[in-house]
């Protein structure tokens, strides 16, 4: 399955003492980018949260919003912990005995410290519980997301890749007779110029010049490289890079194609071409 880059999902989710609100948003990127904004009630847990997304993401860059927020009618019994307390006091004067110019624990650092506040141990274990569960169902949700919009892509470089091959297919029996055309009108020229030159070697160095600008190898590598973009569209992601890259060798035999043309029609057709791949590759910058 193909999946795009871009997609969204958010989610509430009731926990203890509150309302657990996450979003979860991105867009095109070369790689994967993740951005976190969780609030002061959570952000303990981004070593967490980002591991999760990297470990299911690949590319695309990523933004995540966590915040919980605390139901104002509860009332929450905190106690402090003496024992803790007692520890912690004892640590910082040891440490201050051995770098006196280190700044004394503010009251703000102290309660913040792991298991000053009795019972919050296991507040954070079902937070941090709360917290992952939740962001499983929002990545999925995300994920299916980017695949609804994967499958429209896909339908879309399809659609260009058959008309493409269509243009191949109309260009290609035109060439024998375009270049004996072109060929003809060039042998006059020169005669008309020349005059005395041997009629024989005018004659080889069109068949020179002729092999020069047939480009049936070049309609060859197009129609190679359109098998392949299809190969990998139904192989499934992770395939954006792959794409890109056949994009570039695409417009590079379509820019040789043009290059060479010696009729209105190829040359036309080029430009077609040329139309149709970038076209792709705006939707292929998208996908995963």
């Amino acid at each position: 399955m193909i999946f795009s880059m871009t997609g969204y999902a958010s989610l509430e989710q009731e926990v203890s003492h509150g309302v657990l609100v996450l979003e979860l948003r991105s867009v095109n990127h070369r790689y994967l980018e993740l951005q976190l904004k969780l609030d002061d009630n959570v952000r303990m847990f981004e070593p967490q949260v980002r591991e999760l997304i990297n470990q299911r993401l690949k590319r695309g860059k990523v933004e995540c919003r966590i915040s919980l927020a605390h139901r104002a009618s509860e009332q929450r019994q905190v106690q402090l912990d003496d024992t803790v307390l007692q520890q912690l006091a004892q640590m910082t004067v040891s440490v201050q005995r051995h770098f006196p110019e280190s700044r004394p624990l503010s009251v703000a650092d102290i309660l913040r410290w792991p298991g000053v506040i009795s019972g919050e141990g296991a507040d954070h274990e079902a937070l941090a519980a709360a917290i992952r569960d939740s962001l499983l169902k929002l990545v999925q949700q995300m994920t299916e997301a980017r695949a609804r919009e994967g499958i429209k892509l896909k339908a879309i470089i399809l659609d260009r890749l058959a008309e493409m091959e269509g243009l191949v297919a109309r260009v290609r029996p035109l060439l024998p007779e375009q270049v004996k055309i072109y060929q003809e009108r060039l042998y006059g020229k020169l005669q008309e110029a020349l005059g005395s030159v041997d009629d024989e070697r005018i004659r080889q160095e069109l068949t020179i010049f002729a092999q020069r600008i047939d480009v049936d190898e070049e309609l060859s590598r197009l129609g190679a490289h359109i098998e392949e973009v299809k190969r990998i569209l139904e192989a499934g992601s992770p395939a954006g890079k792959q794409l890109d890259f056949l994009m570039q060798e695409l417009n590079r035999e379509a820019n040789t194609l043009a290059s060479k043309s010696v009729s209105t029609e190829v040359s036309q057709v080029a430009m077609a071409l040329k139309l149709l791949i970038e076209q792709m590759r705006e939707q292929v910058q998208n996908i995963e």
